[in-house]
């Protein structure tokens, strides 16, 4: 067999025909839908037609498709995987409107609400007709949540609640949030019409990376709620905690998209653009990038692979999610920037995508957990004894 530089290890040969339609599926996706417009997008700092697009995702069965039921594709863990890296090879903005909407907003209410919720959002968010968004940042509490200062009291049967988050993906443009509140009985989560008076979700502007995303804070001001608002499967931190362990995992697969991307555009780049005449990608110290950045690549799309097929059987920890996250972001960055080197002066241009990749991967390495909390979370699981306090 012969040699093929955009699968040097034949990790195509792990995946069986479902997993290839699956792929292939969201991969012409966004070659049509987002790769012509995401430049001017990302330029702009705009996600123009999302409710579209949201609807055009629901379509290819995108929206939570590893879960069961309620219109949900029901898809294995690989083949979310998959769809992960193909969206993020686009751009990360994308990949955080699915995973936001699946594996944060739609996980929350499929694992941990009652018939009646699942009944009434998820059929509307997995055909994208219904866009969720996640509560569970604020101001002034990032990697410590258990500090989180909204609070929702009991008012007779109805619950009134109080409070900011920030930092949170497709809250302007969302009709539900699920929003994690302190109460007297501990943290719980509650599934918010945003429609309900005193909601609101003013827009962030003047991001630097994560541009073609819709990224809000989300106020509540005495917000009143029934009692069948909140989510009565689950008590305490382990609900919000279980729903970043599902997000997590995608984004292990799709910082190797950012990154499969810029390396592929600097590979292309290395054999065309000509220096002393001849091409960059015959001089030695460039193909030493290249071969360095194949290596990190495969690696991890060879990891998330492993980490995918546990959980599909149900073996996955915490810490190998936190390992995968760790090792992967990190890498992904790293092959940016060495692919921006290649580039040269024109890495930092948008009509190529590393550099809009790069500056998106500075966000990615601090959501769903910060590189020093992934690193604590295998330290301790390293030693059993707990440095976070």
């Amino acid at each position: 067999m012969s040699f093929v530089p955009t699968d040097p290890l034949g990790l195509d040969e792990l995946l069986g025909p479902e997993d290839l339609a699956v792929r292939d599926t969201v991969r012409a996706w966004a070659a049509d839908r987002v790769l012509p417009n995401i430049a001017q997008w990302y330029e702009d700092g705009e996600l123009p037609g999302i409710r579209e697009l949201a609807r055009e995702l629901g379509a290819i069965g995108a929206l939570g498709m590893s879960l069961q039921g309620y219109g949900c594709a029901g898809a294995s863990a690989v083949q979310y995987g998959l769809a992960c890296l193909e969206l993020e090879a686009a751009d990360s903005g994308i990949r955080s409107l699915v995973s936001v909407q699946g594996s944060l907003a739609m996980y929350a209410i499929w694992k941990y609400g009652s018939e009646e919720q699942k009944q009434r959002w998820l059929p509307g968010m997995a055909a994208g007709e219904l866009i969720g968004c996640f509560g569970l940042t604020e101001p002034d509490v990032g990697s410590d949540p258990a500090a989180m200062r909204t609070y929702a009291k009991r008012d007779g049967t109805d619950w009134v609640l109080n409070g900011r988050k920030m930092w949170i993906t497709n809250g302007s443009v969302a009709a539900v949030a699920v929003v994690w509140a302190q109460t007297d009985d501990g943290i719980r989560g509650f599934a918010v019409p945003t429609d309900t008076p005193g909601f609101s979700a003013p827009e962030i502007k003047h991001k630097w990376s994560l541009r073609a995303s819709v990224t809000s804070e989300l106020v509540m001001d005495d917000v009143r709620l029934p009692a069948d608002a909140v989510l009565p499967q689950v008590t305490g931190l382990k609900g919000p905690l279980g729903c970043l362990s599902h997000a997590r995992y995608g984004i292990i697969w799709g910082s190797m998209g950012a990154a499969r991307a810029s390396f592929e555009s600097a590979l292309d780049y290395a054999r065309t653009r000509e220096q002393f005449g001849r091409p960059i990608g015959g001089f030695q110290l460039t193909q030493a990038k290249l071969a360095d950045m194949a290596l990190e690549l495969h690696k991890g799309i060879l990891l998330a692979h492993h980490l995918g097929r546990r959980m599909d059987a149900g073996t996955l920890r915490p810490e190998q999610i936190s390992f995968g996250k760790l090792n992967n972001v990190r890498e992904a960055i790293e092959i940016c920037r060495t692919a921006r080197t290649i580039l040269g002066a024109n890495g930092i241009s948008l009509e190529y995508p590393v550099m809009r990749h790069a500056t998106n991967l500075e966000s990615v390495l601090t959501y769903e957990g910060t590189v020093e909390m992934h690193q604590l979370v295998l330290g301790k699981a390293l030693t059993g004894l707990d440095a976070f306090r």
